[in-house]
C-alpha cells in the first residue's frame, strides 16, 4: 500500500513537472507577442505590424545561392606577366546570390522593349533614355577583318537570343540591373496583390514602378497616379496591405521586396568562380585552385567528356575554336549560355565566353591591410533628394538630368518615377568614424592624403596645378554640349599623361572568347573605361542576401 502511494506521489510530481515545463515553454512563445514589452503583435487594433511568416530570402529570377565564407583572393601561382596587380589576400565574403548564366541577348532585349514602351523613342523628353541603353554593336568591327554579320545579327537575331549580351559598358550594366530589381519587386508585389495585375501595361508613357520610390512615397508610384482604368473601370494600381485600422502599404519588414540587383564585387566574383562549396581542403583554401572546375589543365578528364574542353577561349595563334570537327570548343566567337559544365555553385561560363564587369573600381592593389571583410572600392554614397516641404523628390519628365560620358554618349542619372539621388553631407559624415565624405573611390589610394604634397602636419600644402593632385595622371578628355545640343569632343593632348587609370576604369575578370587560357584563372584582373564597350565584355548580376549565412541556419556541431 506504502508503496502505490509513493509510485502515485512520483507520477503526480512527474506530471505537474511537465506541465510546468510545457507552460514554461509556452510562456517564451514569442512568435504572436513582443519578447521587448509582452504586446500582442498584428494586432488589429494597432499592435505593431510584421511578418511571421517569412524566415528565408526567396531566391531572385535567374539566381543562384552562394554560400559565403574566407578565401585567398588573387594569384598564388606564377605572374608570367608581371602584372603585380593581383598579390594573394585572405578575404571573407558574406553569402550572396549571382546569376547562372551570363546575361543573354534576350534578356537584354526585353530591358530595350520595355524601355521603348515606357519612353518613346519619338518623344523628345525621353529619345536619348533609349538611347544610351542600347548596346555598341560597332565593337564587333575590326580593320582587317570582315565582321559585319556580327555588327548586324548578334543582339537581336534569334538564333543569338541565348548567347551572351556584348557591347555593354560598365554604367549601361549597372543601369540594367537596376531596372531588373525594379521589375521584380513589381512582379512580387503583383502576386501578393498589392499592385493591380497588370497595371505595369496600363500606365501612361513615363509612369513606371520603382522600389525606393514605393517604399518611400507609395502615392508617387506610378506616376501618383492611385487608379488606372481598365475596360471603362477604374481600379486601385497601388492597394493597400490591409484593410484594418493600420492601413499600411508594404514595408521593408514585410519581408516580400528583394533586395537590389547589382554588378558583383571584385572579391565575390573571384569568390564565386573559384567555386569552393565541393572541395574542402587546404590547397584550395590556400588558393591552389587555378580554374573553376577541379585540376590544373582545361580540358575534362571524365571518361565521357574526355579530351573535351571546359572553356570557350583562344586556343592559339588564329585559333578560335579549334580543327573543324575535332578538338574542338564548339564555338569561335561566343557560345549559348551552359554550353559548358558549370562549377560547384552550379554558375555558367565562370571561365571563357566573356569576360565580365564587376562593381570595383580599379587600383594596382587590394587594400586588405584596411579591410578583409565584403572588400570592395567603389562607394559613392548619396541619399534622396527632399525639398522644401520636406517630401522626397522624384524624377519627371521635365527634370531628367542627363550625363554626357567620356565618349560623348549621353545617358540619363534617373529614369522619370525614381527619386533623385543628391551626394551626402554633413548631416551623414559629422562625428562618424567609418566614413567622411560622398565620394570614397579614392579612399587611401589617390585621394589628398594618400599624395606626396600633402603634409599631415605643420603648415599649408604647397599651391600645385589641378592635375599634380590626382594620384593616377590619366588623360583627361572632354567633351561639351553648345546650344544646339552638337557635342565638341576634345581629346586630352597632353604628353605628361603616365596611366590610363583614374576613378572611371573598372575591374573586369575571367577570360572571354577572345583571350588565351591565362587569364581564365579567376584570380586574374583587368581594367577597362566604365562607359567603354567591347565585342568580349559582358555581365552577370549578384544579390546580397539577407538572413543566415546559410540557407541550412545554424550548423549542427560534430
Amino acid at each position: 500500500m506504502m508503496l502505490r502511494k509513493k509510485l502515485a506521489i512520483k507520477l503526480l510530481i512527474t506530471v505537474v513537472a511537465a506541465s510546468l515545463f510545457v507552460s514554461c515553454n509556452k510562456s517564451r512563445d514569442y512568435k504572436n507577442s513582443s519578447r521587448a514589452t509582452g504586446w500582442k503583435m498584428n494586432a488589429k487594433e494597432g499592435g505593431f505590424q510584421y511578418n511571421p511568416k517569412v524566415r528565408e530570402q526567396e531566391t531572385g529570377p535567374g539566381l543562384v545561392f552562394v554560400e559565403g565564407g574566407t578565401f585567398t583572393m588573387g594569384r598564388v601561382q606564377d605572374d608570367p606577366m608581371h602584372d603585380w596587380n593581383n598579390t594573394p589576400t585572405q578575404q571573407h565574403v558574406q553569402s550572396f546570390y549571382m546569376d547562372e548564366t551570363e546575361v543573354t541577348n534576350l534578356m537584354y532585349l526585353e530591358y530595350l522593349d520595355w524601355l521603348k514602351k515606357v519612353f518613346p523613342p519619338s518623344d523628345e523628353n525621353y529619345r536619348r533614355i533609349y538611347d544610351g541603353a542600347v548596346p555598341d554593336t560597332l565593337v564587333w568591327r575590326n580593320r582587317l577583318g570582315y565582321n559585319e554579320v556580327m555588327t548586324n545579327n548578334y543582339l537581336r537575331h534569334p538564333a543569338y537570343a541565348e548567347y551572351p549580351v556584348v557591347g555593354v559598358s560598365w554604367i549601361q550594366a549597372v543601369e540594367f540591373s537596376n531596372w531588373r530589381s525594379d521589375r521584380v519587386n513589381e512582379m512580387l508585389l503583383e502576386k501578393e496583390g498589392i499592385t493591380a495585375k497588370n497595371g505595369r501595361y496600363n500606365t501612361k508613357p513615363g509612369e513606371i514602378f520603382s522600389t525606393e520610390t514605393y517604399l518611400s512615397a507609395p502615392t508617387l508610384t506610378y506616376g501618383g497616379n492611385d487608379s488606372i482604368t481598365r475596360g471603362g473601370k477604374v481600379s486601385e494600381n497601388i492597394k493597400k496591405k490591409s484593410t484594418d485600422s493600420t492601413n499600411l502599404y508594404i514595408q521593408r519588414k514585410d519581408g516580400i521586396l528583394l533586395p537590389a540587383y547589382r554588378l558583383p564585387t571584385e572579391a565575390e566574383w573571384e569568390f564565386a568562380a573559384l567555386g569552393l562549396s565541393g572541395l574542402r581542403n587546404y590547397n584550395v583554401y590556400r588558393g591552389k585552385k587555378k580554374y573553376p572546375w577541379e585540376g590544373q589543365y582545361t580540358r575534362s578528364g571524365n571518361k565521357r567528356s574526355r579530351g573535351d574542353q571546359l572553356a570557350n577561349f583562344k586556343q592559339g595563334a588564329g585559333d578560335y575554336g579549334g580543327i573543324s570537327g575535332w578538338s574542338d570548343d564548339g564555338a569561335d566567337i561566343t557560345a549559348q549560355v551552359k554550353s559548358y559544365p558549370p562549377n560547384d555553385f552550379g554558375l555558367y561560363d565562370m571561365a571563357g565566353n566573356v569576360a565580365e564587369w564587376v562593381a570595383d573600381v580599379y587600383r594596382p592593389i587590394i587594400d586588405n591591410d584596411y579591410n578583409d571583410f565584403n572588400y570592395y572600392r567603389g562607394n559613392v554614397y548619396t541619399k534622396n533628394a527632399i525639398d522644401e516641404n520636406g517630401k522626397v523628390v522624384v524624377i519627371t519628365a521635365d527634370s531628367i538630368v542627363y550625363d554626357t560620358l567620356s565618349n560623348g554618349k549621353i545617358v540619363a542619372r534617373g529614369l522619370p518615377g525614381q527619386i533623385l539621388q543628391v551626394p551626402i553631407d554633413e548631416n551623414e559624415t559629422y562625428l562618424r568614424t567609418n566614413f567622411s565624405k560622398s565620394d570614397n573611390r579614392n579612399y587611401r589610394d589617390g585621394d589628398k592624403p594618400s599624395t606626396r604634397h600633402y603634409q599631415s602636419f605643420g603648415g599649408e600644402t604647397e599651391e600645385i596645378e589641378e592635375d599634380d593632385k590626382r594620384m593616377y595622371n590619366a588623360p583627361v578628355p572632354k567633351v561639351y554640349a553648345d546650344s544646339t545640343g552638337a557635342l565638341d569632343r576634345q581629346y586630352d593632348k597632353a604628353s605628361s599623361r603616365t596611366t590610363l587609370i583614374d576613378n572611371e576604369v573598372r575591374v573586369y575578370k575571367g577570360g572571354s572568347w577572345r583571350d588565351r587560357d591565362y587569364w581564365l584563372d579567376p584570380a586574374q584582373r583587368r581594367y577597362f573605361p566604365q562607359d567603354m564597350a567591347t565585342d568580349y565584355i559582358g555581365f552577370r548580376c549578384a544579390m546580397s542576401r539577407v538572413g543566415s549565412k546559410s540557407k541550412q541556419g545554424k550548423r549542427p556541431r560534430g
